[in-house]
């Protein structure tokens, strides 16, 4: 079966407000990408250094989470200043440079926005604690304790335990789904709203691009304070008294859709910038498509049906798709396999397979899907799930829980980018997370010069799906096929393309039909047959 390679055009097309639409976003976590001062910790100068190795891969943007100032309880989602950058990451005037050098690679930058809670350490909740009539009294959830002195309700945090800690200044308790360190901002509330609005208006004023909205359904919570109902049967398994509840009542409020709204028009106020909302939870399905609904709502939105799944399987896909069929008024989605809250997709997927064959299959199915999608830094070089040793463990939750729930280091670790580099060249001391040692071989100079590197791969089939309207931007059409093998179309008529994988084990009789030719492949192995994750992408003539 011959590959054709299809080039990159020369030129890029012209700027518009819908460059979002079918974008390859990269996904960088700052405290891991490159240690520009020796402090053991990435920083935005350490991005803004390597910005030329991501551009190098044909992305259309940058995604970074949290920079602000923050005490770091939960690594910068716990913020204290929405409108400044934590000294360990840099400074404002560094974020500028970031901003002036990725738009000079023709790269647009993203920025997480944390507008469910704050840190504990924020001014608006150190006033907010201290009465009752404060001016920001109400800007957080608080209630008073039941008769007995029990919570208000019932409700579970994320990272385990009662949502709600009593504050003795106000004699009454706050509300916390995560971490207690974070308390919930109260979004109800205008004065809130207004503040949130502002904060983001200040990064769109220094450049950004658009935002992503962590854990935007957790944003208001059912003001009656209703119990939340338990799950009866099934549930899988429950490391966290939060798995044994049905999360009714403390996320997914019905007024949140018209705070997107709000958010929608400033950034249409700015040229349509990109929003995109992570979701999570047992609704997640229904409320990706209620915030992405219509012109007056956000543009996209990304759950975790991918980043928690054990194996991954064609009815897996076949899921995804049925859940964003392109119906009147309906947004765009967003899919990503890996992120840094969960364990690295190579090490849930491949299941004693060879890494690399697999890791490449994987890269040229993101690729191929419809929606966004989004590549978490390591994507590209293939990087397995790390091991970091209990006593190297950063991550709250997994501390808490552990050895049930490993947590979200593995997938933290730093990026190695120089073999023979001392930390493999992310830091001339020791990280804040160690490295892998299976990860050294798999560094960026390696794979650089090696043509058959995953690396190399990955900037090849972000081309192709750039080369390609129909994978970058066309309706998904499945193709009845048997397990494992799954094969479906994108876009139509002149710009359809065909993609075939076989996500099992064992080698599937499969043809190419007549009037196609292959234009990108990985770990095939002879006409007639697809062996174990081999794919393909081919169009027409």
């Amino acid at each position: 079966m011959t590959v054709e390679t299809v080039s990159r055009p020369a030129a890029e097309p012209a700027f518009d407000r819908d460059w979002w639409r079918g974008a390859v976003i990269y996904q960088i976590y700052p405290r891991s990408f490159a240690d520009s001062n020796g402090d053991g910790v990435g920083d935005l100068p350490g991005v803004t250094a390597h910005l030329e190795h991501v551009a190098s891969l044909g992305v259309d943007a940058v995604w970074l989470s949290p920079f602000f100032t923050s005490p770091m309880k939960d690594f910068g989602y716990d913020v204290s200043n929405y409108e400044d950058v934590d000294p360990i990451f840099g400074t404002l005037a560094d974020f500028d440079r970031l901003i002036d050098k990725a738009h000079a690679l023709g790269l647009k930058v993203i920025i997480d926005q944390v507008f469910s809670h704050t840190s504990d350490q924020h001014p608006w909740f150190k006033a907010s604690r201290q009465d009752r009539t404060n001016p920001h009294a109400d800007w957080y959830v608080w209630a008073d304790a039941k008769p007995d002195g029990s919570p208000p309700s019932n409700w579970q945090s994320v990272f385990g335990g009662p949502s709600w800690t009593w504050d003795a200044r106000r004699r009454q308790y706050y509300l916390h789904n995560f971490l207690s360190a974070q308390p919930d901002l109260n979004v109800h509330n205008r004065q809130v709203q207004d503040a949130l609005i502002a904060a983001s208006r200040f990064w769109l004023e220094r450049g950004v691009d658009g935002f992503r909205f962590d854990a935007i359904n957790f944003a208001m919570h059912d003001q009656a304070l209703t119990d939340n109902p338990p799950i009866l049967d099934g549930g899988g398994k429950r490391n966290r008294p939060f798995d044994f509840q049905h999360h009714f009542h403390n996320q997914s409020h019905a007024d949140i859709p018209a705070f997107l709204a709000r958010l929608r028009q400033l950034g249409e106020a700015y040229g349509g910038r990109f929003l995109v909302a992570e979701v999570g939870g047992e609704q997640a399905q229904s409320e990706m498509k209620l915030y992405t609904q219509g012109p007056d709502r956000l543009h996209s939105a990304y759950g975790f049906l991918y980043l928690y799944a054990d194996t991954l399987q064609a009815d897996l896909i076949r899921q995804g798709a049925a859940m964003w069929p392109g119906g009147a008024g309906e947004g765009w989605p967003s899919w990503t396999f890996s992120n840094h809250d969960a364990p690295r997709a190579v090490s849930r997927w491949a299941q004693g397979r060879d890494p690399k064959a697999f890791a490449e299959m994987a890269l040229l199915l993101l690729v191929a899907l419809r929606g966004n999608v989004f590549v978490y830094q390591g994507e590209e070089l293939g990087l397995p799930q790390a091991e970091v040793p209990y006593d190297r463990l950063r991550d709250p939750e997994a501390i808490a829980n552990w050895p049930e729930t490993l947590g979200r280091d593995g997938a933290r670790t730093p990026m190695p980018w120089v073999a023979v580099a001392a930390h493999a060249g992310f830091s001339k001391v020791e990280p804040w997370l160690p490295i892998d040692p299976a990860h050294i071989d798999l560094a960026v100079d390696r794979q650089e010069r090696d043509a058959d590197s995953t690396l190399n791969l990955a900037r090849r089939v972000i081309a192709l799906r750039r080369r390609l309207p129909g994978l970058r931007v066309g309706d998904m059409t499945l193709v009845e096929a048997p397990e494992p093998l799954l094969i479906f179309h994108r876009g139509a008529g002149a710009d359809q393309v065909l993609c075939a994988f076989n996500l099992g084990f064992e080698t599937v009789d499969w043809a190419l039909p007549d009037g196609w030719r292959v234009v990108e492949a990985v770990n095939l192995a002879g006409e007639g047959r697809l062996p174990p994750m081999a794919g393909l992408v081919a169009v027409k003539g």
